[in-house]
């Protein structure tokens, strides 16, 4: 996830206040204290979680300057002119780098450098109104998810089993949902349930997203099972068209439940399967629409995602992984 620090040197309670309003994840001040009197939010300072000139090197870059070295630090670069070669160099030789920016333009620029942009922005300002503004543009940079049609080539009941619901802080709307796989190559797009049905009233927070063995993959691309989510946890939520957001967990349902397996293939010979709750409710997302795993049946096909490479501790390793 691009990450929002909001730089408020010298102090502006009002500034502050929208930062923290608007879900910055860090404050630059002077004083921690100033910060946390408002909320409890990070804090780069000399008394902060992140000390600069420590945990953050902060420095100017010019066309012509070099290129600073941060020896592990998080690199917080700021351009006079506002110049995007060197923040292209920057971005191309390191993961970790911030850039100063003053309004929502200047955010959506450095967010979409080289295509995967800057790590995170510090937005320096006097308007309040423009936090709420470079939030928006951050939340909105979320990388979009090269989803593809797999087909169906196998549903069937595998009895009693512990499946979790995941139960967001956010009311999610329809086609959106969570991408979960048996495999840490293959996901499914499990939506969330905001249908109206017979059975149950419609609970958009919820997503119910398989058996407690399963991959989530997560914000940073990184994969949890479903058995170690945790409220505030963060999570990737996606819909068809493959955009992403952010949401917070609230809590964590796992209950026993009978369970079926589905197993699908993509047009390359990509593999992808889950064991979900066996109910009405459960929903992937098809080319032409949500899909209750109810009705559904082989050859059917719903979206996922195909990711190379193996999984160790979440991340992914280039390894000889093999996962059935």
């Amino acid at each position: 996830m691009k990450r929002f620090w909001v730089d408020v040197r010298p102090w502006q309670k009002e500034i502050a206040t929208a930062a923290i309003e608007a879900g910055a994840d860090a404050l630059v001040v002077e004083r921690a204290g100033d910060a946390r009197a408002l909320g409890r939010i990070a804090t780069v300072a000399p008394d902060g979680d992140l000390v600069p000139g420590a945990d953050v090197v902060f420095a100017a870059v010019t066309p012509d300057a070099p290129l600073p070295q941060a020896k592990g630090a998080l690199l917080v670069v700021s351009t006079p002119d506002w110049t995007v070669i060197p923040l292209e160099n920057l971005v191309a030789a390191s993961e970790e780098v911030f850039a100063v920016v003053r309004n929502a333009d200047e955010a959506k620029l450095a967010l979409g450098i080289l295509e995967k942009g800057v790590a995170g922005v510090v937005l320096k300002t006097d308007d309040p109104a423009e936090v709420g503004r470079v939030a928006a543009a951050v939340q909105a940079a979320m990388p979009a998810l090269a989803l593809s049609p797999f087909t169906v080539t196998r549903v069937r009941p595998v009895g009693m089993g512990d499946r979790a619901c995941i139960d967001t802080c956010s009311l999610l709307a329809e086609g959106q949902g969570m991408l979960v796989g048996n495999t840490s190559s293959g996901f499914l797009l499990v939506l969330a349930e905001t249908a109206e049905n017979p059975y149950v009233s419609p609970r958009p927070f919820r997503v119910n997203a398989g058996a407690v063995h399963a991959y989530l993959l997560g914000p940073d691309g990184k994969t949890a099972y479903l058995s170690e989510v945790r409220a505030g946890d963060a999570v990737l939520v996606a819909d068809g068209a493959g955009a992403t957001a952010g949401a917070a967990v609230g809590r964590v349902k796992i209950e026993r439940r009978p369970l079926l397996l589905v197993e699908a293939e993509g047009r390359g010979g990509e593999k992808a399967g889950l064991v979900l709750q066996n109910a009405e409710t459960v929903r992937l997302m098809g080319p032409d629409g949500p899909v209750s795993v109810a009705a559904l049946k082989e050859g059917d096909r719903v979206l996922g995602l195909s990711l190379s490479g193996g999984r160790h501790f979440g991340m992914a390793v280039e390894e000889t992984i093999t996962e059935t």
